[in-house]
C-alpha cells in the first residue's frame, strides 16, 4: 500500500509539474489583411512570471534548449522568418554556463510568406513553440501553438514589413559559447589567497633577528615625540611605500604577462626555483644578504632630521636595513606573483609591507603591551632555520613543473615526496635537538613548545610516505606530480579510469565506435587546479562512474611541443577561453554538447553536467 501511495504521488507532481507553465504566450498581427504571395506580421508576446526567464533563439550550444518558432502544419504559408531583440547575457547555474536569455516580457516578430495559392477568406496559421521556461534551480521543457489570424482577400494592397532597427533575423545558427562568468571567478579567488599569503609573510617576517629586536627600539623613537599616532602613520606608510614600489617596478619590468603560459613557462618556473633555494640557503646560514653600506648611512643620516619627513625616512630606513632577514620572504613573494601578472607583484608587495607595518602601529597606539612581548633570543635564530628549510622545500613545486612541462619525467611523484619527506623531517629533527645548526646550543634543553612544532613537522613528513606507494594525498596531491596511468598509484586517477591524451581525432572514432560520447579535459602538466579534480574529483566513486559511460581524453594546453599549441587554439577557437581546467562534452561528429569551466570543489554540480551532458 505504502508503495502504491509513493507511485501515485510521484505520477501526481510530474503531472502537475508538466502541468505548469510560467510563460503566457499570444499573437497579435499588426495588419490582418494580406493578399496571396504577400507577407504578415505578427508579434509573439511571452510574458513570463517573477523569476522565470526562457532562452533566446541564438542561445549558445552546450547548454539549455534555445526558444524556436516554426510554422505548423498548413497551406496557406510558405515561410517563415523570425526576429528578436538583443538578448541579455546571464550565468545560468543550471548549466555552469553563460547564456542568452530574456526575463519579465519578450516580444519576438516573425514575417509569414502567404503562399500565392492561398484560398480567400478568414483563416489562422498556427506556429509551433518550443522553449524551456527555468529559474536559478529548476527547468521545464515546453511546447505551444499560437494561431495567427488573417483575412486573405487578393484586393489587399501589397504590404511592406518594417523590422525595428534593434531586432535581428534568426538565421538559424547560433552564437558562439559566451565568455566565462565575471562573478566569483577562481582567479578572483586566487588573488585573495595570494594576497593572504603575503600579509602572512608580512607578520612571519616580523619573527626574524633584523626585525624582532628593532620594535621596542624603533616605538622608542616615537613614544618620545608628540604625535604618537602621526608619527606610527608616517613610519608604517614608509614601509608600505618602499615594499611596494619594489612591486610597481617589478610590474613593470615584466608588463601584463597572462597566468597560464607563464605559469607553465620553464624559464620562469626556472627563475622562481632559483630564488627560493637562494633566499633558502640564506635563511640556513650559507651566506649573508647585505646592502651597500654607502647606502645605508645615507638613509640614516636623512632620517635623523626630524620632523615629519624624517619619520617617513625612517621606514624607509628601517626597510632597507631589515632587508637581510626579509629578503627571504619578499624574494619568493615577488617571485611568485610574476606568475600572476598585472598589478600583483605591487599587490602583493602592499600586503606583505602592511603585515610586517602592522605590530608596529599597533603597539605605538598600545604601548602597554611591549612589556608582554617576548624577549629576543635563540628562538629567532631557529625560526630563520626551519623558513630555510620551507623554502627549499618549496622550490621542488616549481622544479617539478618544469620536469612536467619539457616531459623529463626525471623528478616524478616517488622522488619528489621522498625529497619532501626529508626536508619537512629536518625541521623537525633540528627542534628537537638531533641536528646542530645555528640556534641550538649541545647544552640546551628542549622546551614543551620546541617539542610540539618539532612534532608537527615529523608528523606531516611521516603522513607523506603513502603517497609514494599509492596513497591520495589530499589538497596536497595538486601540488605534488601526479603518477603515470596505469600505475596503480590512486592519487593519479588512474586505476580505475583510462584517458587517451591529445588525440581528439582517435577520440572522436573511438566514440563513434563505442557509441558514446567523447569527455575533453583542457588541461596542462603544471595546473594545480587540474590536479586537483583529477585526483579529488575524477575519483569520487560516483564521478567515477558517470564518466566511465564516455571515452575520456585528455588535451594538455601549457606544453612546449606542437601538440598543446594545437589544443590551446582549439579552446580558444571554440569557447574564447584558454584558462584550464576547462571541460567539455562532443558527440561523435565533434559538436559540443555540454561544457563545464573551472574548478568546482562541490559534487552535485559536476554530476549534474555529466548526467545532462
Amino acid at each position: 500500500m505504502r508503495r502504491l501511495t509513493a507511485v501515485v504521488l510521484l505520477t501526481a507532481a510530474l503531472l502537475a509539474a508538466q502541468s505548469r507553465n510560467p510563460v503566457l504566450w499570444t499573437a497579435a498581427v499588426d495588419s490582418g489583411t494580406v493578399a496571396p504571395g504577400g507577407s504578415v506580421s505578427a508579434r509573439l508576446i511571452a510574458k513570463m512570471e517573477p523569476t522565470w526567464h526562457i532562452y533566446a533563439l541564438t542561445s549558445p550550444a552546450g547548454g539549455p534548449t534555445p526558444t524556436t518558432v516554426k510554422l505548423g502544419d498548413t497551406p496557406l504559408a510558405s515561410s517563415i522568418k523570425v526576429y528578436q531583440p538583443k538578448p541579455a547575457v546571464k550565468f545560468d547555474p543550471n548549466f555552469n554556463i553563460n547564456v542568452e536569455a530574456f526575463e519579465g516580457e519578450v516580444t519576438f516578430l516573425s514575417v509569414i510568406n502567404i503562399s500565392e495559392k492561398a484560398s480567400e477568406g478568414d483563416a489562422e496559421i498556427p506556429l509551433l513553440l518550443r522553449y524551456q521556461a527555468c529559474t536559478d534551480r529548476e527547468c521545464l521543457p515546453k511546447k505551444a501553438t499560437l494561431a495567427v489570424k488573417v483575412r486573405i482577400d487578393k484586393k489587399a494592397p501589397a504590404s511592406t514589413v518594417q523590422i525595428p532597427t534593434n531586432y535581428i533575423e534568426f538565421t538559424g545558427q547560433r552564437s558562439p559559447a559566451l565568455p566565462a562568468p565575471a562573478k566569483s571567478s577562481p582567479q578572483d579567488q586566487d588573488l585573495w589567497s595570494f594576497l593572504l599569503v603575503a600579509f602572512g609573510f608580512g607578520l612571519g617576517a616580523i619573527l626574524t633577528p633584523c626585525v624582532f629586536p628593532m620594535i621596542p627600539i624603533t616605538l622608542s623613537f616615537f613614544l618620545n615625540r608628540p604625535g604618537v599616532l602621526r608619527q606610527a602613520i608616517l613610519f608604517c606608510l614608509g614601509i608600505v611605500i618602499m615594499f611596494t614600489g619594489m612591486g610597481l617596478l617589478v610590474t613593470a619590468l615584466l608588463g601584463p604577462f597572462g597566468v597560464v603560459q607563464l605559469a607553465a613557462n620553464p624559464w620562469i618556473n626556472g627563475f622562481i626555483a632559483l630564488v627560493f633555494v637562494f633566499f633558502g640557503l640564506s635563511l640556513l646560514g650559507a651566506f649573508e644578504i647585505t646592502l651597500p653600506s654607502a647606502l645605508l648611512t645615507k638613509m640614516d643620516r636623512a632620517s635623523q632630521r626630524g620632523g615629519s619627513l624624517g619619520t617617513l625616512l625612517m621606514g624607509l630606513t628601517f626597510s632597507l636595513t631589515s632587508f637581510a632577514c626579509v629578503g627571504p620572504f619578499i624574494g619568493p613573494l615577488l617571485a611568485g606573483s610574476v606568475q600572476r601578472g598585472g598589478l600583483q607583484p605591487a599587490l602583493g608587495m602592499m600586503a606583505f609591507s602592511s603585515g610586517l607595518a602592522s605590530p608596529f602601529f599597533l603597539l605605538a597606539l598600545f604601548p602597554s603591551y611591549l612589556q608582554k612581548l617576548p624577549r629576543s633570543g635563540g628562538w629567532l635564530a631557529r625560526v630563520k632555520v626551519v623558513l630555510g628549510f620551507i623554502l627549499i622545500a618549496v622550490s621542488l613545486k616549481y622544479l617539478s613543473s618544469i620536469d612536467q612541462v619539457l616531459q623529463w619525467e626525471f623528478l616524478t611523484r616517488e622522488r619528489f615526496l621522498a625529497a619532501w619527506v626529508v626536508l619537512f623531517a629536518l625541521p623537525g629533527l633540528y627542534l628537537l635537538g638531533f641536528l646542530r645548526m645555528e640556534g641550538i646550543r649541545p647544552d640546551e634543553s628542549v622546551g614543551v613548545g620546541r617539542t610540539l612544532v618539532g612534532a608537527v613537522f615529523l608528523i606531516f613528513a611521516v603522513s607523506l610516505i603513502p603517497g609514494m606507494f599509492g596513497g591520495r594525498l589530499g589538497e596536497l596531491d595538486s601540488y605534488v606530480p601526479l603518477a603515470k596511468q596505469g600505475s596503480g598509484v590512486a592519487g593519479s586517477a588512474a586505476t580505475e579510469i583510462v584517458w587517451m591524451k591529445n588525440d581528439l581525432n582517435g577520440a572522436l572514432a573511438k566514440a563513434k565506435a563505442d557509441n558514446k560520447k567523447v569527455f575533453v579535459a583542457f588541461t596542462g602538466y603544471a595546473c594545480t587546479n587540474c590536479k586537483w579534480m583529477k585526483t579529488n574529483m575524477f575519483t569520487r566513486p560516483e564521478i567515477a562512474q558517470m564518466m566511465s559511460n564516455f571515452v575520456l581524453l585528455e588535451l594538455y594546453t601549457d606544453g612546449t611541443d606542437a601538440a598543446s599549441e594545437a589544443n590551446q587554439q582549439l579552446q580558444e577557437s571554440k569557447f574564447q577561453t584558454v584558462s584550464i581546467p576547462f571541460y567539455a562534452v562532443f558527440d561523435s561528429g565533434g559538436n559540443v554538447t555540454a561544457q563545464f569551466p573551472g574548478l568546482t570543489r562541490k559534487p552535485t554540480d559536476f554530476l549534474a553536467f555529466l548526467q545532462n551532458p
